[in-house]
């Protein structure tokens, strides 16, 4: 099969032939039809997080079809005979169309896992970084870790739910509920977020860089009541704020931004760091947190809100081996939305010519 491989930082994607994955106990195999860019791909080959594995297939917003199963995650899946129902996840069969988040797997045993936090599992397996993802035409994943995907989707616009919209949607959730919410960094998951808050009946201010007033107008379209760059006051106290551009110098920014017991999320993997803060611009119990991953339970919440909201994803399309591309792009803030890898050539030729 064809794929991008990262194989040392600071050099580009390689396409490869590999041999295609055969899938392990427990796990499904999925012919890739979609797989979204993420901001966490570039924190991988920039060096940013540590490389657990050489070389590496990226991707972690994988959708496709199930075309196989191991041993143990269904002994007549792989015939398609019928579906089988596996713990914590729904049924699935061959032909069912899936997504593949970030996190690939738990152990489901540590303390973290037993108290519904698994997000939090010190053994966790991540898509796209421990176990190979979706730059590719088939990638292999834990059963208990591939969604169904919501009918009415096309591919390439379910693809950024996976990861943009998951994280979105836990970093929400840890707002409780603020009327008044800032985003800081108007990039795919704020695109998604926006719409659910709106459908929440949150009023949304976002925050780009300086000078950014094509994001701006972005934001507005989606449905941002206010939009400015984050050297611009907002014309309100803020109940809370969600921090997705990974620059630490933007934490000070949002607490002096949000009202007494507000709190500011962090939700990016990776972030620069925080410069130091007086103490007044923190109290008045205004906190700071950082989200991790997701669970299971995000994923069933919000792919079940997503179809209802409804939420539409603005994506740009890329060919497989355009993947370096894709990441060019996303790294200077050049994406309206979300950058989408998408194997359907004719789906991907259509992308690229969007883009010219």
């Amino acid at each position: 099969m064809r794929a991008m491989l990262f194989e040392r930082t600071g050099e580009p994607l390689r396409l490869a032939d590999v041999p295609i994955p055969e899938p392990r106990a427990g796990q499904v195999r999925i012919k890739v039809e979609a797989c979204g860019v993420c901001r966490t791909d570039l924190h991988i080959i920039d060096g940013e997080l540590p490389p657990h594995k050489r070389p590496l297939i990226l991707g972690h917003q994988i959708v496709g079809v199930v075309d196989k199963a191991g041993p143990e995650a269904d002994g007549d899946v792989a015939g398609g005979a019928e579906a089988s129902t596996f713990a914590g996840t729904a049924a699935l069969k061959v032909g069912d169309r899936v997504g593949v988040p970030w996190l690939g797997w738990t152990d489901g045993t540590c303390r973290y896992c037993r108290s519904g936090r698994e997000n939090l599992c010190d053994h966790a397996r991540f898509t796209g970084y421990d176990i190979d993802g979706g730059f590719a035409e088939y990638a292999v994943a834990d059963h208990r870790f591939a969604f169904p995907i919501p009918g009415g989707y096309p591919v390439p616009q379910a693809a950024p739910l996976l990861c943009a919209g998951l994280i979105g949607w836990r970093s929400l959730s840890m707002t409780g509920d603020a009327e008044r919410l800032g985003l800081y960094g108007y990039g795919a998951a704020a695109h998604i977020i926006t719409q659910v808050a709106r459908y929440q009946g949150r009023r949304v201010f976002a925050f780009t860089r300086p000078g950014d007033t094509t994001s701006q107008g972005f934001a507005r379209e989606m449905g941002a009541e206010w939009a400015g760059d984050t050297a611009t006051a907002a014309p309100e106290p803020l109940d809370a704020a969600i921090i997705f551009a990974p620059a630490g110098d933007l934490v000070p920014l949002a607490l002096k931004a949000v009202a007494k017991g507000g709190a500011v999320v962090c939700g990016g993997i990776h972030m620069s760091d925080i410069p130091s803060f007086p103490y007044e611009d923190l109290w008045g119990e205004r906190e700071i947190r950082s989200v991790a991953n997701l669970t299971r339970q995000d994923g069933r919440e919000f792919l079940a809100l997503a179809p209802e909201v409804p939420v539409h994803t603005e994506v740009e399309l890329f060919r497989l081996e355009e993947a370096g591309e894709a990441l060019d792009r996303l790294r200077s803030g050049r994406v309206r939305g979300a950058a989408v890898i998408a194997l359907d050539t004719a789906e991907a030729q259509g992308g690229r010519h969007l883009r010219e």
